[in-house]
């Protein structure tokens, strides 16, 4: 994807991504690119990721709060025990992607994440302070779709029963979560978002 930016009308210079979609520009201004310590912040974004596998992230963007009421806010111990009950009424539920594959890898995944916490400590620990996975600070006129570091933790979360989480799904987690900064050099978030992953890291 071609790095560019956008002077919107409000004099701020942003990733020209967000267009002019109030939706998308608060998500630009307020998330994307920004730290994330929380347990079940991280399992809910890197879930989004997976619905968001094959549609535009603004679909998933509009049914967030449908996710989360659907998904009881991503408590982990709550979507681990899921059944095949819950299962169908997801399935039923016309306000989020009602794609099976994708429900019940949230459900796994949800089950998988309790054994990584308890191995690793956190899933903060694992996704950002893995030393294979130190977070970069580079931002090309160029971005990837996946790079060494997105297929080395989806291979892995792979050997750990992660499912629906190529590496491509994984760089956009990477990007949306602060393990990496791609906000252009010129958008004005850039300088905001390194400031608060410094702190984050330090």
């Amino acid at each position: 994807m071609t790095a560019k930016v956008l002077i919107s009308s409000d004099g701020v210079t942003r990733c020209s991504w967000p267009g002019n979609n109030s939706l998308y520009i608060n998500y630009h201004d307020e998330e994307w690119g920004f730290p994330e310590g929380e347990d079940v912040k991280i399992f809910e974004k890197i879930s989004l990721e997976g619905f968001q596998s094959g549609l535009s992230w603004i679909t998933i963007l509009k049914k967030r709060r449908y996710f989360r009421e659907a998904f009881f806010k991503f408590d982990l111990e709550i979507v681990s025990n899921f059944g095949e009950r819950e299962i169908k009424e997801l399935l039923c539920n016309e306000n989020i992607v009602r794609h099976e594959g994708k429900i019940r890898s949230v459900v796994n995944n949800a089950q998988r994440a309790l054994m990584l916490i308890e191995s690793e400590g956190s899933l903060k620990h694992y996704f950002y302070s893995e030393p294979e996975f130190t977070p970069l600070d580079e931002t090309e006129s160029f971005i990837p779709s996946k790079t060494e570091k997105s297929e080395a933790i989806s291979k892995d979360l792979k050997k750990r029963g992660w499912t629906w989480l190529g590496p491509t799904t994984i760089y956009s987690f990477m990007q949306a979560m602060g393990v990496v900064n791609d906000h252009h050099r010129l958008c004005d978030l850039r300088k905001i978002v390194e400031i608060q992953r410094e702190k984050f890291f330090h």
